[in-house]
């Protein structure tokens, strides 16, 4: 059995990289392929029990045989631009749809197929929905053609972003997690912050932000630093509530910080059409200035309780930090070089990456690894990366019903036409129903299909409002975080409590203190667009970021630093003007 698993995950990664290679594959042979290699991980491997197994082996081989049917059949259906011919294609469009919700329930719970199956009733039965909400109604074999055999539903763009370019970056990340990477953020973390006052704290923010930038996971980012982080906390007397938030905030951080941003950007680059470099660059100061907020917060609390550092000997050797960096800084300067200075595209660069990152599988921070231990790195990047690829794979697919609902029935430009008439066709007031949208949607599904779904239908609302497209996806996907740390629903947050044995409460309630920034920053780039333009506009970006970071470590420490209430509402008040000073004047 295990040499078999071993095969799959190895020929989904083969797979993925080969398309990098091969040149131009048509599209309804390459995503259809990406399906069907990635359900055996969601409705099979990851099941427990007879009846979940049963029955996920049987939808595995209807969704495989029906995703292998359109790829050798592609030729035929591009000739029928949608429109589903004869009984055996409808079962065909049937099965697919149903093996997609499926795959969905299985991999990340009840809601996403269920706002999925709603769009569906929607467009098949939507024509008998009375006013302006209804639609004129579609063929059933054209609406489901659309959405199965053509490129505008679940083949469509946002399909394609998980095949060439999402894939490539996860098995990117899953290959440095396997060696020693992983250890090196955490080392150069505990060297650069581990003799500070509260020391374990901040080598938790500075590891998870390290982390996260290649994990893009805030619950994979809180299981694998926080399994280091928290003990070392409790150890030295920190507040388990306090440890507890530090680990989700500075995880939740992760989706933020370029370059992978939670698949987020590659998303992005989709739905903008804004070059993958550009998006990194708009996203690397606010995730900056999230970091410093976090670090503030942690500062004040740290004087409040008088945390200690790391002993001198818990911490690592210069020799331990230097050798272990080089298990990331090498992958990331081959990516890095790639995109920027060869001019390579994204994923081809992340190719590269991999590669180098291969090789270092074959070295520890001792030299040489014995070849049972490279053995073993080397299935575990396998296995991760297929088991990461294929969850993904089934959100985006999923997510992709609903945006071809959307575009086939035209109940997006319905949405939008809500918003602007609610708000009354001002920009604030969209961005606040915007962001509760966002919040609400994100308690119920990850946070890449929140983004998605709520971009589509609140996005062109924001652009028609003035605002740059950049400007309002990165807005949408900020908010779309909101979910991680904020109650009733906070997945980072109900991790860390568990893994720390703390009311999941005290820790929410104190990771909302500690990241404001994640409530605070996507404002301050609507109020100040400099802060998102440093590849255009460099120097007034930093000016931007400093303003911002000013006004933003004033309201940190004005919620955690000070205990008198007047103290901190003027020291609140004051960091605020700084933030929307711009605003106030207008």
């Amino acid at each position: 059995m295990r040499p078999l698993i071993i095969t799959a995950a190895l020929c989904l990664v083969a797979f993925h990289l080969a398309l990098i290679f091969s040149g131009l594959v048509p599209n309804l042979i390459s995503r259809p392929l990406h399906l069907a290699l990635a359900l055996p991980w969601i409705m099979i491997a990851a099941q427990q029990g007879m009846l979940a197994r049963t029955s996920g082996i049987i939808l595995t081989v209807l969704g495989v045989g029906a995703c292998v049917w359109v790829a050798v059949s592609h030729n035929q259906l591009s000739d029928q631009y949608g429109f589903l011919e004869g009984s055996y294609q409808l079962v065909i469009a049937v099965i697919l749809l149903v093996v997609v919700l499926e795959a969905a329930r299985r991999a990340i719970g009840v809601p996403l197929p269920l706002v999925a199956l709603l769009a569906l009733l929607y467009g098949l039965f939507g024509q008998h929905i009375p006013g302006e909400f209804g639609h004129s109604g579609t063929p059933l074999a054209s609406f489901l053609g659309t959405l199965t055999i053509a490129e505008g539903g679940i083949w469509g763009s946002l399909t394609g972003v998980s095949v060439n370019v999402v894939a490539i970056f996860v098995i990117f990340g899953a290959v440095l997690n396997a060696g020693e990477a992983g250890q090196g953020f955490m080392n150069i973390a505990s060297a650069a912050a581990g003799r500070l006052k509260g020391g374990a704290a901040k080598v938790s923010v500075l590891s998870s932000a390290l982390f996260g930038s290649i994990s893009g996971s805030a619950s994979a980012n809180v299981a694998s630093t926080g399994a280091i982080t928290l003990p070392a906390m409790t150890r030295l007397g920190y507040p388990k509530r306090l440890a507890g938030a530090v680990e989700a905030v500075a995880s939740s951080g992760g989706q933020i910080m370029p370059p992978l941003m939670g698949a987020g950007a590659f998303v992005m680059v989709e739905l903008t059409g804004v070059p993958y470099t550009s998006i990194m660059a708009a996203a690397v100061l606010p995730a900056i200035l999230y970091f410093l907020a976090v670090w503030i917060g942690v500062n004040a609390y740290a004087a409040h309780h008088d945390l200690a550092g790391i002993d001198e000997k818990d911490r690592p050797s210069g020799r331990d930090v230097l050798i272990t960096s080089c298990f990331f800084l090498v992958p990331f300067t081959v990516l890095l070089i790639g995109m920027f200075w060869i001019k390579f595209t994204p994923q081809y660069s992340a190719s590269m990456a991999i590669l180098a990152g291969f090789l270092l599988l074959f070295f520890n921070a001792r030299g040489i690894c014995t070849l049972p231990e490279a053995l073993s790195r080397i299935e575990r990047a396998l296995l991760t990366a297929a088991r990461q690829v294929s969850i993904i794979a089934a959100i985006i697919v999923c997510a992709s019903i609903i945006i071809g609902v959307l575009s086939i029935t035209g109940l997006g430009v319905k949405i939008t036409s809500l918003i602007l008439s609610g708000s009354g066709g001002l920009l604030w007031p969209s961005l606040f129903l915007t962001a509760l949208a966002c919040l609400v949607l994100g308690m119920e599904v990850p946070t890449t299909a929140a983004y998605v779904i709520c971009v589509s239908v609140a996005g062109p609302a924001l652009i028609q409002l003035g605002l740059e497209p950049l400007q309002a996806h990165l807005f949408v996907f900020w908010f779309a975080l909101l979910s991680t740390i904020t109650p009733p629903v906070c997945g980072a947050v109900f991790i860390a409590a568990g893994m720390i044995n703390e009311n999941w409460l005290k820790v929410a309630l104190t990771a909302m203190a500690l990241g404001i920034g994640l409530y605070i920053i996507p404002l301050a780039m609507i109020a100040n667009p400099q802060l998102i333009m440093l590849e255009s506009n460099p120097g007034g970006a930093v000016i931007a970021a400093l303003q911002t970071g000013l006004g933003l470590g004033l309201v940190s420490y004005a919620i955690i630093g000070f205990r008198n209430p007047a103290t901190r509402l003027l020291t609140g008040s004051i960091g605020l003007a700084v933030i929307f000073w711009r605003l106030m004047l207008s």
